[in-house]
Order: structure tokens, then C-alpha cells, then sequence
């Protein structure tokens, strides 16, 4: 599978970005009331790669999706795993967690490896939505935000009760995931929060295909989707 398309660029203005490279150019993206009633819209389902998927960054990965519409989607790797934490990335952009190491989960929490798309920068899912200054509201309680207001509310522990940071995302440009849906290259499902924000990562994958009603050992690459 190619490195994803990004449909749009969030706020680059005071963003999460963890190195000194330009930001990507600002577009628009397109308002949910343009998407017509009859396309395909999986804005808060999960994406489970499928075994026809050989791809290093999407072989066994489920994909929280955050937006999808007609200028293409946007969606977060929620059970790949870095090797940095929240606290060290916190770090990175000098922010300091508040507390005792061995008592703030920060410290011990991975960041995710959210996508192929803008590696350098960070993001957060999040519940509940709250208020920053650059954040999509995914439904009423989960949002993904970009901005730097975000981190300095949970370094200093009085960020969202549940937390999900990621550098990098997974983008697919307009028409792009319905191909790859076509191909049978993903299952699809109504998303869940415990899954996304509680469960260990380890478990992700085949709690996602529990959310179908089939036991994960019963995925061949001849599957459809829900």
C-alpha cells in the first residue's frame, strides 16, 4: 500500500509538531452537510486491516477513523506503538508532567504511531472534546486535536479524562478508501471508546473483529465489510 494522501491539513498555527520543518500548506476541509446522504461516510468506526494487507505501516492495525467525506479521510493507528511515551514527547516540546514519575501514567503511556502522513507532528484523540483552539469534534464526546493547548492541559494534569497521542496520521485522498473497501482490504465497524482509549494495545486488533460478532481466527483475506 503507498504512503496515504492527506485530504487536508489541520491548523498549523501553534500545532504539535516535533521538529523544525515547515508546516504543510492550511486547506479547507470540506462541512459535513456537503456529503451527500447516499455516500459512504465512516467517521467514527474502526478500519481493521485485513490479511490482504502486506503493507509494514497497516498489516494488523486498527484505524480509529476521525473523518471521511467526499475530499477523502483521515483516521489514527490506535495499536502501533512507538517507543517514546507522553511524557517524553511532552519533553520534546518542552512541557514538564506535573507529579511523581512513578505515579503519572504519562510516563509509562506510548505514543502511537498514528500513520505514514506528517510523522513529525503530534495528535490527540481525545474524550471528552473539550475546548482548543485547533480540534475536530469526531461526536458529541471524542475530538482530535492538533494543537499545542492540548498537551499543556495534560502535562499539567488537568487535560481530558482519556487520551490518545500519535505522531503522524493515515490519510486517503478522495475516492481512495472506497477502493481499498472494494479490494477487500479493510473490515469496518461502528467505533467503541473502551476499545480506542482503555484497552491494552496487545488486544485492540481482535476485540475490533469481536465488535463484528466473528472470532478473529475466521478473517481470511476473502472477508467483507460491515
Amino acid at each position: 500500500m503507498a504512503k496515504q494522501i492527506p485530504p487536508f491539513s489541520v491548523d498549523s498555527g501553534d500545532d504539535l509538531r516535533t521538529s523544525s520543518d515547515p508546516a504543510v500548506s492550511e486547506q479547507t476541509t470540506l462541512p459535513s452537510d456537503q456529503v451527500s446522504s447516499g455516500e459512504l461516510n465512516l467517521t467514527d468506526h474502526f478500519l481493521i486491516a485485513m490479511p490482504a494487507i502486506q503493507d509494514s505501516v497497516f498489516e494488523g492495525a486498527v484505524v480509529y477513523m476521525c473523518e471521511h467525506n467526499a475530499r477523502g479521510a483521515l483516521g489514527i493507528v490506535i495499536n502501533r506503538p512507538t517507543e517514546m511515551t507522553v511524557a517524553s514527547l511532552l519533553d520534546k516540546i518542552d512541557l514538564t508532567v506535573s507529579g511523581h514519575p512513578e505515579q503519572n501514567p504519562l510516563h509509562k503511556m506510548p505514543v502511537m504511531s498514528g500513520g505514514p502522513v506528517q510523522e513529525d507532528r503530534g495528535f490527540v484523540l481525545h474524550e471528552p472534546a473539550g475546548s482548543y483552539s485547533s480540534s475536530l469534534k469526531v461526536t458529541p464526546d471524542v475530538a482530535f486535536t492538533t494543537s499545542r493547548d492540548i498537551l499543556e492541559a495534560v502535562a499539567a494534569s488537568n487535560g481530558p479524562d482519556r487520551v490518545l497521542v500519535s505522531v503522524g496520521y493515515a490519510g486517503w485522498g478522495a475516492g481512495q478508501l472506497e477502493k481499498e473497501l472494494l479490494s477487500n482490504s479493510w473490515l469496518t465497524v461502528q467505533a467503541n471508546t473502551e476499545i480506542l482509549f482503555d484497552l491494552p494495545l496487545e488486544q485492540r486488533f481482535e476485540a475490533a473483529i469481536r465488535l463484528l460478532g466473528i472470532d478473529p481466527w475466521m478473517l481470511t483475506a476473502e472477508a467483507g465489510h460491515a
